[in-house]
């Protein structure tokens, strides 16, 4: 049976800067502590951790007044970094440049939109750490919409500047917009600004294309992996017998029963260790298979 890794599968580049930080800030010695998990993948984070890496939460903060703490890829409102130095801690910022950018966006849509009783609309997973930390970054609401049945939150008789969460669909911000377009009173004051990061936007033409190759798909991603829901979706769409997993003692054997070829990809927030690790346990379950025979 032909096993293939993706080449292009893996950590995005805002990932690897922060992990790379993270590791760089691990090495001086001492606790690093990472407001959320720095990557949506509950193996990468245990790796991590036994470096020395430990995950925090908003409300722990006061518990480690004077010690370093990250800001993963996904960014903070401007709320988060004030409290960090009134506790006198180190931020070590990781925030995703490309994330970065769309906050400055967002600061800049809600000050064009103001003036003429506007209102900015973010294509975004409610709760997401990205999606929080571009909502506090004005006092002002933003309205989250995930899907098409939200758009009735939206007063259509006043100017809308639509942007996105960076790991959204292509497709899905296309499709909202043009019916934002449709149903504005003015379709002259519906501003569309695509902010989807292309690095991984990209790869869904792409892993159309690659899981359409081969007879079953293993995607790895993390549970909590937004960019993993989106893509294995991409895949599923292309090839009907795709499997998630999060890690290699997922896989089942009967998954490639009658299968010749087996391909192997994942989200931005997947390491490529990871998916060696899934390759090797199919290998070995071959293996045992072929003895039995």
């Amino acid at each position: 049976m032909r096993i293939e890794i993706d080449d292009k599968s893996g950590f995005c580049f805002g990932v690897v800067r922060a992990i790379s930080q993270a590791e760089e800030a691990l090495a001086e010695g001492g606790t690093v502590y990472s407001l959320g998990d720095i990557v949506h993948n509950r193996i990468e984070v245990q790796r991590l951790e036994k470096l020395g890496l430990r995950t925090v939460t908003h409300d722990e903060m006061t518990e480690i007044a004077g010690g370093r703490l990250l800001i993963r890829a996904h960014g903070e409102p401007p709320t988060t970094y004030a409290e960090a130095r009134k506790l006198k801690i180190r931020v070590i910022d990781a925030t995703c440049p490309v994330v970065a950018r769309l906050q400055r966006r967002v600061i800049q849509a809600h000050e064009a939109m103001r003036p003429v009783n506007g209102q900015v609309v973010i294509l975004g997973k409610r709760g997401h750490a990205e999606v929080v930390g571009l909502t506090g970054q004005v006092e002002e609401p933003t309205i989250v919409i995930e899907r098409s049945e939200d758009l009735q939150a939206i007063d259509f008789s006043r100017p809308i500047h639509f942007l996105s969460q960076t790991t959204q669909s292509i497709s899905l911000f296309e499709e909202l917009g043009a019916e934002m377009k449709r149903r504005a009173k003015d379709p002259e004051q519906v501003r569309i600004d695509d902010t989807i990061c292309r690095q991984v936007a990209n790869r869904e033409q792409y892993l159309t294309q690659f899981a359409a190759r081969f007879d079953v798909v293993i995607f790895v991603c993390g549970r909590k992996s937004s960019n993993g829901k989106v893509l294995s979706e991409v895949c599923r769409r292309a090839n009907p017998k795709t499997h998630v997993v999060e890690e290699a003692e997922e896989v089942e054997a009967g998954w490639f029963e009658g299968a010749g070829s087996v391909g192997i990809c994942g989200a931005t927030s997947t390491p490529k260790w990871l998916m060696q690790q899934v390759a090797e346990v199919i290998e070995e379950q071959e293996s045992r298979a072929l003895r039995r025979e």
